[in-house]
């Protein structure tokens, strides 16, 4: 069922894309200072001060995380979680300083499902590579250090990508990341170009592609209790015809990391006429492999706002007649 947010859903929208990714960016020019300053071993310490600090003083974040963690644990989150769940988060912007510096040899990255990928530069043609805003998308550049002819183009919004760009080369001035402004009428013809030329197309597809109340949603059961997912990302690969892969790198705690390629749909020979049900199932099959893995790893979920659009948690709710 397809459903068009209103505006409580848009509102919602314009939040995470403005304070939250804002915040990503700030968070992300402190840890590159901690980074090259006092080495990877000395910042972790520095680390918990700020996971410590967010836990207690960002009711906003506390709340989301409380929200996600009761359902990914299946008990209700404590103050430990909370921690840990913001610390995982932080550990994975610090040590993205290093990834773009090429210092893979600072962690221990396991690669699975690679071969799914290495089939699909193998056809020369692209693929879309879906991931979420779960573990580290960075350190799936793991892969180049065995492929080195793998090219990946990122999505995000125009002022985020400025943005990044903009810490990126203040971290490296040699990295060149490739980035396709999305909401632009030409972002689908640079989606399209990059694939031609064997790119694969990386996407965060847990949140809508844009901030416009018309794009649409399909609700989907995550972690035992519905919310809405957009389908723009998979109707993109289904009208370009291209294969998909569901991809996460989860951080499991000191310098380790794994990196996860699974096939989630291949839109190369799927007719016109059957586009919208594929479209759906897949979506589903995502929603499934982001359940699974979110609850392999909890505390690598880094949607720090309502996901479910259900106020605090029932923990951290005023009683009956107590409310502000």
């Amino acid at each position: 069922m397809l459903t068009s947010p209103g505006k409580r859903q848009q509102a919602l929208n314009a939040d995470w894309s403005s304070r939250e990714e804002r915040s990503n960016i700030t968070l992300l020019r402190i840890m590159t200072w901690i980074s090259l300053t006092l080495g990877r071993p000395a910042g972790r310490v520095v680390l918990r001060l700020i996971a410590a600090y967010f836990t207690l003083f960002s009711p906003t974040a506390r709340h989301a995380s409380r929200a996600y963690m009761d359902r990914a644990l299946g008990r209700e989150a404590g103050w430990i979680d909370g921690f840990r769940h913001v610390f995982t988060f932080a550990s994975t912007i610090h040590d993205r300083i290093y990834l773009l510096n090429n210092r893979f040899d600072l962690f221990d990255i396991r690669l699975h499902g690679e071969a799914h990928i290495e089939a699909a530069m193998a056809r020369g043609r692209g693929a879309f590579l879906l991931g979420a805003h779960l573990g580290s998308f960075e350190v799936v550049r793991a892969l180049g250090r065995q492929h080195p002819a793998l090219q990946v183009a990122i999505t995000m919004y125009e002022e985020n990508a400025h943005k990044l760009n903009d810490v990126l080369q203040s971290i490296n001035p040699s990295m060149r990341q490739d980035v396709i402004s999305l909401g632009k009428f030409d972002a689908m013809l640079k989606v399209r170009d990059y694939l031609e030329r064997g790119y694969m197309i990386g996407m965060l597809a847990d949140r809508t592609l844009s901030q416009r109340a018309t794009d649409p949603v399909q609700q989907c059961s995550f972690l035992g209790s519905p919310t809405g997912f957009p389908t723009g990302p998979l109707r993109m690969a289904a009208m370009l015809r291209r294969p998909v892969f569901f991809i996460t790198g989860l951080y499991r705690g000191g310098n380790r990391y794994d990196v996860h390629f699974v096939p989630l749909a291949d839109f190369t020979q799927v007719a016109r006429g059957h586009r919208e049900e594929e479209v759906q199932a897949a979506l589903q099959r995502y929603v499934g492999l982001l359940e699974r893995f979110s609850r392999s790893a909890p505390y690598n979920w880094f949607n720090f706002y309502d996901f479910w659009h259900a106020g605090p948690p029932l923990s951290e709710q005023p009683p009956p007649g107590n409310e502000p």
